[in-house]
């Protein structure tokens, strides 16, 4: 093999490493796994996933493109979402959302359908789940309503939407109130997509997160 070809060989080996590091990072950081503000060192990671600098360095410019991290003198950080943000975050979060459930009501499984059921269930019995537990659950909902979808597009977008939303700086807890009225809403979504009408269940998702968004701006008035 001459000296050209070899570098070439060379070049796709590090784009492909490049590529699993970034994918492996991305579902950590959009899962809630790292947390924002956490610091990314690259020599950490190498050893973490056992691969050179060069791909970890190249899935972190990546992930710094997609505004996921950004690159300080000590190494990379998780970023926070600015408040300021919300307003786009939910425009983002309200198209693609509502209009996977309407996709999920033509598509949705029975088995898939049951399992949102029994989290909004879980959801319900607030006086025996932690504040944690709750939010746990609530991503999970919606997490599942996009994916029922099946469309791995929308998966990857909204995953970007949910990422902000949760990691803005300023958090929001929403009361008692609120969250039964917030459930309630997810009965409905759910009602919807299990009897299969596609208008409904796209209306009420959007609804439901324009909801989402009032308590938010609210709580954010004067950020």
């Amino acid at each position: 093999m001459d000296q050209r070809a070899d570098n070439s060989t060379k070049r796709i080996g590090t784009a492909l490493l490049a590529a699993d590091v970034h994918r492996a990072l991305r579902a950590k950081i959009v899962s809630l796994e790292y947390k924002a503000g956490s610091r990314l060192v690259e020599d950490d990671i190498s050893r973490e996933i056992g691969v050179g600098r060069t791909p970890v360095r190249e899935a972190l410019l990546r992930l710094e493109g997609e505004g996921l991290v950004s690159r300080e003198r000590r190494g990379w950080i998780i970023e926070a979402t600015d408040p300021a943000n919300a307003r786009y975050i939910f425009e983002a979060r309200i198209s693609v959302e509502s209009y996977a459930t309407r996709v999920t009501a033509k598509r949705g499984d029975a088995k898939s359908i049951e399992t949102l059921r029994k989290l909004v269930a879980r959801m319900d019995d607030l006086d025996s789940i932690s504040r944690s537990e709750l939010n746990r659950l609530d991503r999970r909902f919606h997490e599942m309503l996009v994916a029922m979808s099946g469309n791995p597009i929308f998966v990857e977008m909204h995953e970007r939407t949910q990422f902000h939303y949760w990691n803005l700086r300023l958090p929001v807890l929403f009361n008692k109130e609120q969250t039964l009225n917030s459930n309630e809403q997810h009965k409905a979504i759910l009602a919807a997509v299990e009897a299969g009408d596609c208008d409904a269940a796209e209306r009420l998702a959007r609804e439901h997160i324009e909801a989402t968004f009032a308590i938010v701006r609210q709580a954010l008035d004067g950020f």
